[in-house]
């Protein structure tokens, strides 16, 4: 790349001061997004009108060459990412970084900042995107599904695209959302550039050779158009990468600093406060990011394991071109604590088992096969002779696991703040572990945790300090709150705060209680409204509070609130119907306007959902 310049020159200098006002009220608000691809347009524009950059010193993120391209083949492709976890994110930059290398146009857009309005004009298009939940699409890909689906969509023939599509094959609608998009685009008369690949849980297993297919496919389509008519096109500038050494592949050993359970003796929950000291790391965070967290397996459930295949720990075991004590695969490279299509594939292979293939060639009866048993009773169950070997490679690759950050770096420096429910629960006569949370919960104040950050921009707070906050969480849903209010106070914002949260009992499940309270005592939480299930016979839960108070709550969101939703999907679309209602019966709307207004408020970035 070229050499990055810096001391970006301040606005009076460049602009009279009524422009310079204008552009200021022009650009608040908007995401980082949308920010980046806007000065990528300011320069094609400037290059356009023919005029250089007279010396003038570029943003340190910006390398000179690869901002504005003068010959650049008149085929660009864009990329399309639609992220819940950060995966497709990364599998879309891996594209777009591979297809810059080779000389490609390339723009990366994530799917809630692409101008819906420019997919006519497309020529070359890549979808990357996950599925979440039972087939539903990642929340910044809501608006770009709904419209590809939707009869605004517009005939696509000039079109050749390729869709990428990421999922897990636990569940009975895998990668559903990429196969939607794929059949979609077809129907509207584009053309493959190569087939839809569909990936699991051990991605680039599938990305690394369909990325490698298309690119292929490109080379060949810009080598036969070499001699057509070039122009300079504009492509969306990226943030500098970031100075921290540490990330997903490669992460930061954070001492753990404290460790408490919040919940009360009696709650039915064990959640507990984690603080991690993050110093020397070159890590950094805004409120609304997630930390990952590899952690390793249970230890008894590792025993347990090797006890029903009859395997030695201290076998050593090579696989994808690794070498590792069979003890180590379980302990720190495979999952264990779920169940997983390819370990049912594999003992109905092993034991020859016609029934246990029928009910996996049945999707629906697959998934809930799955969900409902983990490995160890899976091995129970259907015992069988294993080796080693087959062993790790019928089981999948171990995945890090996503937090909230329930810390601000304003208010706790060079720390992360996790709020964590410890996953315990009794299925028959065994006692089930989660992965990463019983790691947690076990680790003692000094031990060291392997950790990296996973920004989360759909879930931030707005630019504007004076915007309202409706804050809508519960159980663990809380955590990311937590960093907003703390933020908040420390920049002075003067916007108001509004806490709906809801759990199981208020006298061991109010998490945070006391923070709560200070804070609504100083004035910092304007309005608070809580809902417990268990403290009455009648479960109620936050949608009904936000029904209650649907005159005020559509008064907020009239005047400008964001709003956020942070908790289980389930929650999130329960909370979702709540508010279509509100915008129905306070606000007079009908349900097809009403979800207009909602989708306008995605669209806007004053509607944040962090569902999981």
């Amino acid at each position: 790349m070229g050499r990055a310049m810096s001391a970006l020159p301040r606005l009076p200098e460049l602009l009279p001061a009524e422009n310079a006002e204008a552009l200021s009220r022009a650009v608040a608000g908007l995401e980082p997004t949308a920010l980046w691809w806007l000065s990528g347009y300011a320069a094609g524009l400037a290059h356009a009108r023919g005029t250089a950059a007279a010396g003038l010193p570029l943003p340190a993120a910006v390398a000179e060459p690869s901002a504005v391209s003068e010959a650049v083949p008149s085929q660009r492709l864009t990329v399309i990412y639609g992220s819940q976890t950060g995966n497709a994110k990364r599998a879309a930059e891996a594209l777009a970084a591979d297809a810059e290398a080779a000389g490609l146009s390339v723009r990366l857009l994530r799917a809630d900042a692409y101008p819906l309005r420019e997919l006519k004009d497309e020529r070359l298009l890549s979808v990357v995107i996950s599925t979440q939940g039972e087939g539903d699409p990642p929340d910044d890909a809501q608006g770009f599904v709904e419209f590809l689906l939707g009869r605004r969509a517009p005939e696509l023939k000039q079109l050749q695209f390729s869709v990428l599509g990421l999922g897990d094959s636990s569940y009975a609608k895998f990668c559903e959302i990429g196969k939607q998009i794929d059949a979609r685009l077809l129907a509207l008369g584009a053309k493959r550039l190569n087939d839809r690949a569909d990936a699991d849980i051990d991605i680039e297993t599938v990305a690394a050779p369909w990325r490698a297919g298309l690119l292929q496919k490109l080379r060949e389509l810009n080598s036969t158009q070499s001699s057509a008519p070039t122009k300079a096109t504009v492509t969306p500038l990226r943030r500098a990468v970031a100075s921290s050494a540490y990330g997903r592949d490669n992460p930061f050993a954070a001492e753990l600093l404290a460790q408490q359970r919040i919940s009360g003796r009696d709650s039915e929950k064990d959640v507990r406060h984690i603080e991690l000291d993050l110093a020397g790391s070159g890590l950094s965070y805004e409120p609304g990011d997630a930390l990952g967290v590899w952690a390793d397996n249970p230890p008894s459930l590792v025993a347990a394991v090797l006890e029903a295949t009859a395997l030695d720990g201290a076998t050593e075991v090579e696989v994808g071109g690794k070498k590792r004590l069979l003890s180590e695969w379980l302990s720190q490279q495979r999952e264990i604590t779920r169940g997983a299509r390819s370990v049912f594939s594999a003992l109905a292979e092993r034991r020859d088992d016609h029934h246990l293939r029928a009910l996996l060639a049945d999707n629906d009866k697959a998934a809930q096969l799955v969900a409902q048993t983990p490995l160890i009773d899976a091995l129970h169950r259907w015992p069988a002779e294993w080796t080693a070997e087959s062993l790790v490679q019928s089981l999948r690759p171990m995945t890090p696991r996503l937090y909230s950050i329930a810390s601000s770096r304003a208010e706790v420096g060079e720390e992360a703040h996790l709020t964590v429910d410890v996953l315990r629960y009794a299925l028959g006569d065994r006692i089930h572990l989660g992965a990463a949370s019983s790691h947690l919960a076990r680790s003692e104040e000094g031990q060291k945790l392997k950790v990296f950050i996973e920004a989360n921009e759909r879930f931030r707070l707005p630019a504007d300090g004076q915007r309202d906050l409706i804050m809508i969480g519960a159980g663990t849903g809380i955590a990311p709150y937590r960093g907003f209010l703390q933020q908040r106070v420390a920049d002075g914002g003067s916007g108001r705060h509004w806490l709906v949260f809801g759990a199981q009992r208020f006298a061991s499940d109010f998490l945070y209680q006391a923070e709560w309270l200070q804070a609504r005592q100083r004035g910092h939480l304007q309005k608070i409204d809580l809902a417990f299930s268990r403290d009455q016979a009648e479960r109620i839960y936050v949608q009904r509070r936000l029904r209650e108070q649907g005159r005020e709550l559509y008064a907020w969101l009239e005047s400008g609130a964001h709003l956020y939703i942070c908790g289980a999907i389930a929650m999130g679309k329960d909370v979702h119907q709540a508010l279509r209602d509100v915008l129905i019966d306070h606000g007079g709307r009908s349900p097809d306007a009403a979800d207009d207004y909602l989708r306008q408020l995605q669209q806007a970035g004053r509607y944040h959902k962090d569902v999981y």
